[in-house]
């Protein structure tokens, strides 16, 4: 998926959440007192760390509009992202889930691949997903796998709105972009080119009531389906709307010129449910809808049957095979994988964070975890994480080592939060 990615924005946002609690209803956000203390220290050591924003970072077509909103600005996948803004990460979680929140995703990799036949057959080599059956915009996230089966990233693809058979839309994590782009063109030499779109700009408008702002602004996108796109003007500007991301909630991303992108969203951000919200809310969002993140939850070490995304391996390529690391995927869909992706519900107070091992009751190591923190839906931390495939069942127990601390904690099902997709439309 295709959530912000990046370890020092991560890492930023981790340490920043830490200690925060949840308001109530009618409350405002507000720290502990013990809580507040180690912000306050945690917000020191970014600084002293280097994490501030250096020159050599890339700007997103929205930086000047984040630096003007007082965002707080990090290093991310070799771009300056926000990562909070004055309101804080669990009020910008909160709005979202509540609202509306605008997130700027341009560091992301968009690219059209165009072939000499056709663009769904060329790409299903790299790719165990059915493209052939895409309809006009519609859009499915599949997985780029290596010879072993290992995840090169995760991404969307989209075929056109206008239907055309020789191309498709791509959209690839920030962090992976080289990598995919260089080895998209090397094994599909010869059938397909892949053009950059490096002059886009890509914005994420989620929660509940994006879909009453899109409306206002673009009604014909406002009936679309999940995982569909079409091509709209909006605010008087043509782009691509998609109902789509990476939050768990219903919304849109709209990938607009890059010349444009500062307007689209200053127009979002004038309709009264709409706020910014940065990498930290973003972080916590998907965490809390089960989502993977590319470097921590999947990897070229993960297959997708170990990453519980077989669901992404469509029927007819599970008969027919003929992508990349067939062998090891349909081996371990009909023998299981060694190891499971799980969620971990915690007891307590205290999050465990990527890298910290699982071990059974009795002390044996069984697994490590790779993404964790506070769940503010929840309000209680949560994990995700591999173990061995004899203590992946949903009720078992487990400990976590945190700090030299023994935290227990159980297998839970994923997602945490619901889901609140938009399913409707034709």
């Amino acid at each position: 998926g295709t959530a912000g990615r990046g370890t020092s924005g991560k890492q930023a946002a981790r340490r920043l959440t830490e200690g925060v609690s949840r308001p109530n209803a009618g409350e405002s956000l507000r720290f502990t007192t013990e809580g507040a203390r180690r912000a306050a220290i945690r917000a020191a050591l970014l600084l002293s760390e280097g994490l501030g924003v250096s020159s050599d970072l890339k700007h997103t077509p929205l930086y000047a509009l984040h630096v003007g909103l007082g965002a707080r600005m990090v290093p991310f996948a070799g771009y300056a992202m926000p990562v909070q803004y004055d309101a804080g990460i669990i009020a910008e979680h909160r709005h979202t889930r509540l609202a509306a929140s605008l997130f700027d995703v341009s560091h992301m990799g968009q690219a059209v691949l165009t072939a000499r036949g056709d663009a769904a057959s060329a790409l299903e080599r790299l790719v165990p997903g059915d493209l052939s059956s895409l309809q006009p915009g519609q859009m499915r996230y599949t997985l780029l796998l290596n010879d072993d089966g290992g995840i090169i990233d995760d991404l969307i693809v989209t075929r056109p709105p206008d239907g055309a058979t020789n191309r498709l839309l791509m959209v690839v994590n920030a962090a992976r972009k080289d990598v995919d782009f260089a080895d998209i063109r090397r094994r599909l030499d010869g059938f397909a080119e892949l053009a950059p779109a490096d002059d886009r700009a890509l914005l994420a408008l989620q929660g509940p009531a994006a879909a009453d702002v899109m409306e206002r602004l673009a009604p014909d996108v406002a009936a679309l389906p999940f995982m569909h796109a079409a091509e709209c003007s909006f605010d008087r500007y043509a782009c691509t709307v998609s109902r789509s991301g990476y939050t768990g909630e219903d919304g849109f991303e709209l990938s607009v010129p890059a010349e444009r992108a500062e307007a689209v969203a200053r127009t979002l951000l004038d309709h009264p449910e709409v706020a910014p919200a940065g990498l930290g809310a973003r972080d916590s969002l998907r965490l809390e809808a089960g989502l993977c993140l590319y470097g921590q939850d999947i990897d070229e070490t993960t297959t997708p049957v170990e990453a519980g995304l077989a669901w992404t391996i469509a029927k007819r390529r599970r008969a027919e095979g003929g992508f990349s690391g067939a062998a090891t995927v349909l081996r371990q869909l009909a023998d299981g994988p060694p190891r499971r992706r799980v969620g971990l519900a915690l007891d307590g107070r205290t999050p465990a964070r990527a890298g910290a091992e699982i071990v059974a009751p009795d002390g044996t190591p069984i697994g490590h975890v790779t993404s964790g923190g506070y769940a503010p839906s929840l309000e209680r931390p949560i994990a995700m994480g591999y173990v061995d495939r004899s203590h992946a069942a949903a009720g078992t127990e487990v400990h976590l080592l945190v700090r030299g601390r023994s935290l227990p904690a159980t297998v839970a099902k994923m997602p945490f939060v619901a889901p609140n997709y938009y399913r409707g439309g034709t």
